[in-house]
């Protein structure tokens, strides 16, 4: 997937997507980099990826700190490669609250992978930023898919918010757990067990392993993990060493036969649909978000005011806000203190 490069000037967007789906990598990464960026280019340029995508194989990892994923994902993206198929792997790290970039570990562990061309590796910065994360892991993922790439491996750093929202965007999903960590209950408290397609007891190595896979078992036997994603499909098991290759093969099987299970049941093309429906109201919010803080900042300051005074409640503070960005009521010009009954009536 290496093409010459020449140092010609930079490419219009379309000439970029064109020599990224020919896979010319520095080209994926440049567009990767505009696909991170929160201006106007960025967006032009992902507008047109999205007509490209469709093809890849989006698999979510995700689990506590400490379950081994780096490992796992290193070991199945070789088991992947030696199947034939192309793989993009998209680390979401942890990030310095004073840089915002990304810890390279991700890509050290992998360095053996780097050399391959039949795999691209991007590590996110979390940045430390509320929201937009989402947006731009998943852009990621579209430029790899766009790129030609069968397989597309997302890895999570935890089980926050961002991170769920990210891995609940794969086809298919693998939560790791691994024994003796202590949190699992609170895996199982986040619901972040529930949208398992696959599950992976890692460090299988372990005296204690055996007793993880049986409680997970019991627990998909019990219904306690039952979601809507899993219609028709029974969610397997998989004990897994990365450490000593073992189960792997096992990992890449069940992914595969959950892929077969989406395509044969028509599952898919629903599931891509709630992907998608996701993906249009994570950058609602992101939008909505920016809007506010740029153009109506001295209203929230206002409403700031007001809810830490007790006088309306934060509910109420943001539907204030929302009617006075869509022209609905006018917000006080002398600055006094906006004074709004605790239950609003609802923005229509």
């Amino acid at each position: 997937m290496n093409g010459p490069e020449t140092a010609s000037a930079r490419p219009s967007h379309s000439a970029l997507i064109a020599e990224v789906r020919a896979g010319r990598r520095r080209s994926v990464s440049r567009l990767m980099s505009l696909a991170e960026s929160t201006g106007a280019a960025g967006k032009a340029a992902i507008a047109e990826v999205h007509r490209h995508t469709g093809r890849a194989h989006v698999v979510g990892l995700t689990g506590v700190p400490g379950s081994g994923k780096s490992t796992m994902v290193r070991a199945l993206a070789q088991k992947i490669r030696a199947s034939g198929r192309t793989v993009g792997i998209v680390a979401v790290d942890p990030s310095s609250p004073f840089s915002g970039g990304a810890i390279l570990g991700d890509r050290i562990r992998m360095l053996d992978l780097a050399g391959d061309p039949g795999v691209f590796i991007r590590s996110m910065a979390t940045r430390g930023a509320l929201g937009g994360l989402a947006r731009a892991s998943l852009d990621v993922v579209d430029v790899l898919d766009a790129a030609g790439f069968e397989v597309v491996l997302i890895e999570t750093v935890g089980v926050g918010q961002d991170e769920v929202d990210i891995v609940q965007a794969a086809h298919t999903v693998v939560v790791v757990s691994a024994p003796g960590l202590g949190d699992e209950i609170q895996a199982i408290k986040a619901g972040v067990l529930e949208i398992a397609d696959v599950h992976v007891v890692s460090k299988c190595d372990r005296a204690e392993s055996s007793e993880t896979v049986a409680d997970l078992r019991a627990m998909l036997r019990l219904g306690s993990l039952s979601h809507e994603r899993h219609s028709g499909w029974d969610v397997p098991v998989v004990a897994t060493s990365a450490q000593k290759r073992e189960g792997i093969d096992a990992l890449l099987e069940a992914i595969d036969r959950h892929r077969g299970h989406l395509l044969s049941s028509g599952e898919l093309a629903a599931r891509h649909r709630r992907i998608l429906e996701m993906r249009i109201l994570k950058a609602a919010e992101d939008i909505v978000r920016d809007r506010l803080l740029r153009q109506y900042r001295s209203s929230l300051d206002r409403l700031l005011d007001n809810t830490a005074e007790r006088v309306i409640d934060p509910h109420s503070a943001a539907l204030r806000l929302l009617r006075i960005a869509e022209g609905v009521g006018a917000d006080n010009s002398d600055g006094s203190r906006v004074d709004l009954p605790r239950h609003a009536a609802p923005v229509t």
